[in-house]
């Protein structure tokens, strides 16, 4: 096995300096839950750790896309999209990425008084499965809210709204019916089936999604849900999922300084020059164009 350990494409990351990471050990609110290391890996092909020496943090990995494997003491597991685990303190572990299918998650190492309490049962892979109430946008933002305070600087309010975040950001997934039903206000799910679509588009963003992906997910022929998709929308289920691609890298050009081959993975396109030509033929400008642009 081919074995890196960084340098993947698109990839962000953010090690907090020892010396906060001991002033948080010191402070009543972020000493019982804190965040040392946070980052995000597209795609991560040949990813590889091995801590044969134990360390006092969890490791907190959440696969959106590909595969992989992870091992705890003796156990080892595989691990699928929609799935997350907890690797607890103390014990040696490793985990890779799949060969064939790599990756792409989001992880944090992280510490405290109740680290223990949030990593009971996630030993092994948990699912957080896209449905019609799933939320899973919702906490991908949350998670880039909690990276960019911490990348704005390491005051005191940053760190403790930044743990504040992450208090929610684990309770989403150990509480993750009780999220769901938060948003879904007692409605039944006899959605429309254009809805579900849009729905299940939004959740699986930085995906490449296929028209048989889509109509697998809903039930119906890719030939069927088509022609019922155009007809509520004006456009492909395709066409309408590259719209909300672009719609979200415009957002995230407006509101953050990720770099343009980030974005690409963000929304799920991983070739920058195919990006560029959708992002001007959609918008009339190209992504560097409309990042300095005068909006409003």
């Amino acid at each position: 096995m081919v074995k890196l350990k960084d340098g993947f494409t698109g990839e962000r990351a953010l090690v907090l300096p020892r010396m906060i990471v001991d002033r948080m050990e010191e402070d009543p609110l972020t000493s019982m839950l804190h965040i040392t290391d946070i980052g995000y890996y597209p795609k991560a092909k040949h990813h590889f750790r091995e801590r044969k020496e134990p360390i006092n943090q969890y490791v907190f990995i959440y696969c959106i896309d590909g595969a992989g494997w992870y091992r705890i003491g003796e156990q080892e597991y595989t691990v699928s999209a929609n799935q997350y685990f907890i690797l607890p303190a103390g014990v040696p572990h490793a985990y890779a990425s799949d060969q064939s299918s790599p990756w792409t998650i989001y992880w944090i190492h992280f510490k405290g008084i109740l680290a223990p309490f949030y990593a009971q049962e996630a030993g092994r892979p948990m699912d957080i499965r896209p449905e019609l109430h799933s939320r899973i946008s919702t906490r991908i933002n949350l998670f880039e809210e909690i990276f960019n305070t911490l990348k704005n600087g390491y005051s005191n309010e940053n760190l403790r709204y930044a743990f504040s975040m992450f208090h929610f950001y684990l309770g989403t997934l150990r509480y993750v019916q009780q999220f769901r039903n938060a948003a879904s206000d007692g409605q039944t799910e006899d959605e429309n089936i254009i809805e579900l679509a849009i729905h299940y588009m939004k959740e699986n963003m930085e995906k490449h999604l296929s028209l048989q992906d889509i109509a697998d997910q809903i039930g119906y022929s890719p030939s069927h849900f088509s022609m019922l998709f155009k007809k509520r929308t004006g456009h492909s289920p395709l066409t309408y999922f590259n719209l909300l691609k672009i719609q979200q890298a415009c957002l995230l050009l407006d509101t953050t300084d990720m770099k343009i081959n980030q974005i690409c993975y963000k929304i799920g396109i991983e070739d920058t020059y195919y990006f560029s030509r959708l992002f001007s033929k959609m918008m009339g400008m190209s992504p560097r164009e409309y990042r300095k642009s005068t909006k409003g």
